[in-house]
């Protein structure tokens, strides 16, 4: 079946009855409904059986809206989420124990200990090529932490949004966790109303419009974006796994991923060479009509296959260059000659077109990579570790691999976020469960000895004393 692209209304919410929605998630929060540890355990649990139960009608769902291939969206979408609950349910009572930590000798007979508290009510807008995940994951976090949170679902997968709008109050503790559907209208509503933290992914436009609303509650946020990810390929590199696995991380998805590699930088003395194996390895995935294949999907509307359509334009097309706005269908592409101020390489593709640009050394993709904004990933294939350690050393990025791309966000060990541009704060695995924590600091003091030492009048012997002991 190869993939095809379903339109639906766009689902809504009553924006009139966004205040109430809100307003009881805060009643259920301060009533301490979501403080105990079996209530989250229950929550997480809840989840994982959500996606195990109704995996095959998400994949639907993401097929609909992006044409995605089953597979891909039961890895990237579905799964990850399942596994990320089940997880948190396990490392639960871990995460949530005081931490100890070392007391002062003046402050002695104390006890002194870090203690994670729920924010309140959190609210995640998520965005549309990984519309699952990206809205569910950091939710694990969220009910890790004991909050109540409000979701919004990208509007522009409204079979998703539906979907979700249907199964989440039939899995979840409704009082605690409830799924607003809608645009801009709604969520220009939610943005007015007092939230204990926001987490967005999307793009950097939006975001300030989300930092300016939080701004208005003093409210912290977590900003997922994006940027142009570069990839750095040495003249000393294994060049058909390279090939393989920069051509995999960058079409996945249609290449509609926030980590694709957007733009290669390849040794000048290997470019002919890079070039023939990924068009060798785009064949092998995709074979010679990638348009036919189920294994490739497609843009997620018509706005961005026309972006996409334009930028087609800006190099030498080495292999694909096809575009059908009827099938939202944008071939998988490659770019080579492509001037560094093309718009190409402007802004950040989101789609499935890679240019390659030869470099004389790795130095001067480090230089050209410093020069801007800071990425959300980088990725450098080399065989010479001191390569690999210098580039990493030397720029600054959200995270990255080593001959490998995507990898590093599916970790849940890693803390997955951006720096400068592409983002701030972070999230998976404990790092979500903090994000949605407040780190409280605690001291408990003895009352079986209460020292005067510190306490007035200062006379001379106790100021000599305390010099002393400070």
């Amino acid at each position: 079946m190869t993939p095809r692209i379903e339109t639906t209304p766009v689902p809504a919410t009553d924006v009139a009855a966004i205040p109430g929605l809100v307003a009881g998630l805060r009643r259920s929060f301060e009533s301490g409904r979501t403080r105990p540890l079996a209530w989250r355990r229950e929550q997480l649990q809840r989840l994982a059986d959500l996606m195990d139960r109704h995996g095959d009608e998400l994949v639907r769902a993401l097929h609909q809206d992006l044409g995605k291939p089953e597979l891909e969206a039961r890895i990237t979408d579905v799964a990850i989420v399942k596994n990320e609950a089940l997880a948190a349910k396990k490392a639960l009572a871990r995460w949530t124990k005081p931490t100890r930590v070392a007391t002062p000798l003046d402050q002695q007979p104390a006890k002194a200990m870090v203690v994670r508290e729920p924010l309140g009510v959190v609210l995640v807008i998520a965005p549309w090529n990984y519309p699952v995940q990206l809205l569910l994951s950091p939710l694990v976090g969220a009910l890790a932490a004991g909050n109540c949170a409000v979701l919004k679902p990208s509007e522009v997968t409204p079979h998703v949004s539906r979907l979700l709008g249907e199964l989440v109050p039939r899995y979840l503790d409704g009082e605690c966790v409830c799924v607003i559907e809608g645009g801009v209208d709604e969520t220009t509503a939610l943005l007015r109303e007092r939230f204990d933290h926001i987490l967005y992914t999307g793009n950097g436009a939006v975001a300030k419009v989300v930092m300016k609303a939080a701004a208005e509650h003093l409210t912290p946020v977590t900003l997922e974006l994006g940027g142009k990810s570069p990839c750095i390929v040495d003249r000393d590199v294994e060049l058909e796994v390279a090939a393989r696995r920069i051509v995999w991380g960058k079409f996945l998805n249609a290449g509609q991923t926030c980590i694709a590699p957007d733009y290669v930088l390849v040794h000048e003395a290997r470019e002919e060479e890079l070039l023939a194996a990924m068009v060798r390895a785009l064949r092998d995935f995709y074979g010679d009509d990638p348009k036919a294949t189920p294994d490739f999907g497609r843009i997620v509307n018509e706005r961005h296959h026309r972006r996409l359509a334009v930028l087609l334009k800006d190099g030498e097309v080495v292999t694909g260059g096809e575009a059908d706005e009827a099938t939202r269908y944008v071939a998988p592409t490659i770019l080579r000659n492509v001037a560094p101020d093309a718009p190409v390489m402007q802004e950040e593709i989101f789609g499935p077109i890679l240019p390659v640009l030869r470099v004389p050394s790795v130095d001067a993709a480090v230089d050209f990579v410093n020069a801007r904004p800071k990425p959300l990933a980088l990725y450098v294939f080399s065989k010479d570790e001191r390569v690999q350690q210098d580039v990493i050393a030397r720029t600054s990025s959200g995270g990255a691999c080593v001959n490998a791309t995507i990898w590093h966000i599916a970790n849940p060990a890693l803390p997955f976020g951006g720096v400068g541009p592409s983002g701030m704060g972070a999230y998976h695995g404990r790092e979500s469960f903090e994000t949605f924590s407040h780190r409280k600091s605690v001291v408990v003091k003895s009352t079986r000895v209460d020292p005067k030492l510190a306490y007035p009048p200062y006379s001379r012997l106790k100021t000599a004393i305390l010099k002393r002991l400070l």
